[in-house]
């Protein structure tokens, strides 16, 4: 290469350089100038050696400047790139305050939280308190209290968390009633809910853990009327005023006589679907009047009071009235299931 051939390649520099608009284009510019393995000044340089030697000084001379005039003009352009770059995110970061602004995600009340509260609110209106209980409880509470005795099939493990000996995941939320009785006298007009722990596997309609509503009424001259007139006033109150309560015989160790509790069908309108198996009812949950053993467990006169017990899931209420089909839902932190509340 000749001295002539040097100074075009500064030439063709001078015209590349006004081509770079951003960074990328002044690299790759760099690239081509002053690449160690391919840049043409490079190049150029490593072929001083072919020269006559009365022309190496001179070409070794201006080589050597144009790498430095590169350089130069190659480190000016990144200043202006960076300063321009400055200049864009400055702008970009200026708050304008005339904008309309933006409204963050709020939070919404869980299905279980909403159900809760109204058949709180529903019995609250009706004369009733709201107690609560320690979900860890002993057998004494869960069961014998209850008349559910030693060998009784809901105190087997395969049913209960057992924690220790005698102490356990409450089953119910009845425990709290009488614990509740221990420390009140009649009248006593109470509901209780809260959650509740069973070996129960996990699928559409089964939880090991779930919420538990229960209701208690003591006092002098109650009668099984007075049961079915506060769940009816309930349900209908709940569900709507055109649904209907009906009572089936049952057996439970705390109450006697004991009922299942259905409602009319939601859905139908008791026409019969798939959700209440064409019979036009859906089971809610269990009933009955107290039954006089557990008075002797709380000192209550079982000649002079009676009292009627009720009690239902939660969860249950709620896939009900929010059409949930699926009980695993409640508990999955879904951003959107959640946000349909």
């Amino acid at each position: 290469m000749s001295l002539d051939s040097l100074r075009l390649l500064g030439k063709q520099f001078d015209q590349d350089k006004k081509s770079i608009a951003d960074r990328a284009g002044l690299e790759e510019i760099r690239v081509r100038y002053l690449s160690r393995k391919s840049g043409r000044l490079t190049l150029a340089l490593r072929s001083l050696g072919q020269l006559p030697k009365n022309e190496r000084r001179d070409f070794g001379r201006l080589g050597n400047e144009l790498r430095q005039r590169i350089e130069s003009d190659l480190a000016a352009l990144e200043t202006r790139l960076a300063a321009g770059e400055d200049t864009v995110r400055v702008r970009s970061d200026v708050l304008d305050v005339t904008l309309p602004g933006f409204s963050p995600p709020l939070g919404h009340r869980h299905p279980i939280t909403l159900v809760r509260e109204e058949m709180e609110r529903i019995f609250i209106a009706m004369g009733y308190t709201v107690e609560d209980g320690p979900e860890i409880e002993t057998a004494y509470y869960n069961f014998e209290a209850l008349n559910i005795p030693e060998g009784h099939p809901a105190r087997d493990e395969s049913d209960t968390f057992y924690i220790c000996d005698g102490v356990l995941l409450r089953t119910h939320t009845s425990p709290v009633q009488v614990r509740t009785m221990e420390r009140q006298r009649p009248p006593v007009r109470i509901v209780c809910p809260g959650r509740v722990f069973r070996r129960d596997d996990l699928d559409a309609t089964h939880s090991p853990m779930f919420h538990q509503f229960e209701g208690l009424v003591v006092d002098e001259g109650i009668t099984f009327g007075d049961l079915k007139g506060t769940l009816e006033l309930f349900h209908r109150e709940f569900f709507g005023e055109d649904t209907r309560t009906r009572f089936r015989p049952s057996y439970f160790p705390f109450t006697e006589p004991s009922a299942e509790v259905d409602i009319s069908c939601i859905f139908c309108r008791e026409k019969g679907c798939r959700v209440c198996k064409q019979t036009g009812w859906i089971e809610l949950g269990g009933s009955g009047m107290v039954n006089p053993a557990l008075y002797g467990f709380v000192g209550y006169d079982p000649e002079r009071y009676s009292g009627f017990a009720f009690g239902g899931g939660i969860d249950r209420y709620a896939m009900l009235k929010y059409r949930i089909n699926d009980i695993p839902m409640l508990f999955q932190n879904d951003f959107r299931f959640l946000e349909q509340f």
